[in-house]
């Protein structure tokens, strides 16, 4: 099994999907075992000083002006993980509690948070035994960082709450601990307040998410490319010379991609010869510059990931000159507004393929194609209702790409009293890949359909690679009305799975 290695200097976004999707092993390095001692050295030495130090000898948030007495500090750690485990709601997904401990662990290894070395490979440990805290979908305003989450995975480090077993089955923590010989940790002065303080949820999603909407913008590109053949569009609008005049690199590659897809098609280009088209409907025209605008807002977002990786979250921080210091570092603003960002551009994508699968299916727009792409319309209905479902995904995705980010509920008596609601943005970022999936899904369907009723004219090698391809996986080709829910959900799968991409790619070589 691949191994990651955890450092002082972060990790890498691959590193957190291997964790999180594929259960790999995690080690701390030897390295990170000596910044976490030296960083312990500081706070064990500020902690037996009288004046009171934030988070090591007070409380926490509005109650951060008690000085709290010796003998009181381990029950003051165990009473914040306690209190803060207060998440409600569904379960969050295994993958994103993985990727939350373990960018957690990040920042504990990186020597600036003054956890022992113990606790961090506990972290570890409960890693590699697939145990997997259950963690709540309410309970985080993204400030500071993803309290109730992270608190409800402190709260498994000290044997309590419940927890999944790598069978799958919830269970006391404590259970099972004991049964992978992992000793529950007794937290000191700082540790819980460090176990809890980060955007470690809300950028483990950005992560997931962007792997999963780079599958998908390459998959929107193939499905754009297949409507335009459906369509008898023309692929002139794709040319390198006209995007390389409006230099936006995300659209150069859409349209390259589209292009490669298309090379050698006998559909593209006929709608001149039999109709008084001038130019394609935007949809059609303008499908590189909406997915590339996609991919460039994917790209800054992508930036924001690999900055947040690099950084160490929590307050206070232990700083290498022996300063422990309060910061705002927590607060998940820059995480959060791209997350935002890609809920609008995952919302866009989806409304653009709507608009073409709506014009594959109407006969007054689709340029000789049967109505609905039915067999027989009037006895069949064809793809009617399958638009539909995809304009009910369209229209969910339109209200998820409204900002979880420009809200802000004051909380912690107001001392808290601006908050980014990050985790808010993540979660119904995840929602809407999931249905932007669906979207590009009912395109595929519908156009691949539209190209196979083109009869006698010869499709791109590429998109019969694709057509054969998705039929061998299940989805019926143009024929009379049937049970269309198998197929759709055939065609998800498809999609999801990256085969999709893959069927192209065996044609034209990796899409940009």
């Amino acid at each position: 099994m691949h191994t990651v290695v955890v450092g002082t200097s972060g990790v890498t976004a691959s590193d957190v999907l291997a964790v999180a999707r594929d259960g790999a092993r995690v080690e701390l390095s030897a390295e990170a075992v000596a910044a976490l001692a030296a960083a312990r050295e500081i706070v064990d030495a500020l902690a037996a000083k009288p004046e009171p130090v934030y988070g090591v000898s007070t409380g926490f948030g509005a109650l951060a002006t008690r000085h709290i007495s010796t003998e009181l500090r381990a029950q003051l750690q165990r009473n914040i993980v306690r209190s803060h485990a207060a998440g409600m709601g569904p379960r969050v997904e295994r993958e994103v509690v993985r990727a939350l401990m373990f960018l957690r662990l990040k920042t504990v290894c990186s020597g600036h948070t003054g956890v022992r070395p113990e606790v961090a490979q506990t972290m570890a440990d409960v890693l590699n035994a697939g145990i997997t805290p259950v963690v709540h979908e309410y309970g985080s305003l993204g400030c500071s960082g993803d309290l109730a989450p992270l608190s409800h995975c402190a709260l498994t480090l000290m044997g309590e709450g419940d927890a999944e077993g790598p069978d799958g089955v919830v269970r006391p923590a404590g259970e099972l601990l004991a049964e992978h010989d992992i000793a529950p940790v007794e937290l000191r002065e700082k540790e819980g307040l460090a176990l809890l303080n980060g955007t470690d949820g809300m950028l483990g999603m950005l992560i997931m998410a962007l792997a999963d909407l780079d599958t998908l913008y390459k998959s929107a590109d193939i499905t754009a490319a297949l409507s335009m053949e459906g369509l008898l569009g023309t692929d002139k609008v794709l040319a390198p010379e006209l995007h390389a005049i409006r230099p936006h690199p995300g659209q150069a590659a859409s349209a390259a991609n589209m292009l490669a897809v298309l090379k050698d098609s006998q559909l593209t280009g006929h709608h001149q010869d039999d109709a008084p088209r001038v130019q394609d409907a935007y949809s059609v025209r303008c499908a590189p510059q909406v997915a590339g605008a996609g991919r460039d807002t994917m790209a800054h977002a992508r930036l924001v990931a690999e900055r947040e990786l690099a950084a160490a979250v929590d307050n206070p921080v232990v700083l290498p000159d022996g300063r422990v210091e309060s910061n705002g570092n927590f607060h998940g603003a820059p995480v959060a507004y791209v997350l935002d960002f890609l809920a609008i551009a995952a919302a866009d994508l989806a409304s653009i393929a709507e608009r073409r699968t709506d014009r594959l299916l109407d006969k007054n727009r689709s340029h000789g194609l049967p109505p609905f792409l039915a067999d027989d319309a009037g006895v069949d209905s064809g793809l009617m209702i399958a638009q539909y479902t995809q304009a009910a995904l369209v229209s969910e995705l339109k209200r998820l790409a409204v900002p979880a980010s420009a809200d802000s509920i004051p909380s912690s008596a107001m001392q808290e009293d601006h908050v980014s609601m990050g985790w808010s943005a993540a979660r119904k970022l995840r929602t809407a890949v999931d249905n932007l999936t669906r979207v590009v899904a009912v395109e595929l369907y519908a156009a691949t359909r539209a190209v196979e009723l083109r009869e006698g004219l010869t499709p791109a090698p590429a998109s019969r690679a694709v057509i054969e391809a998705v039929r061998k996986a299940g989805v019926q080709g143009p024929g009379p009305d049937r049970f269309l829910a198998p197929d759709l959900a055939a065609a998800d799968a498809f999609v999801r799975s990256g085969q999709l991409v893959a069927a192209a790619e065996s044609v034209t070589g990796p899409l940009q």
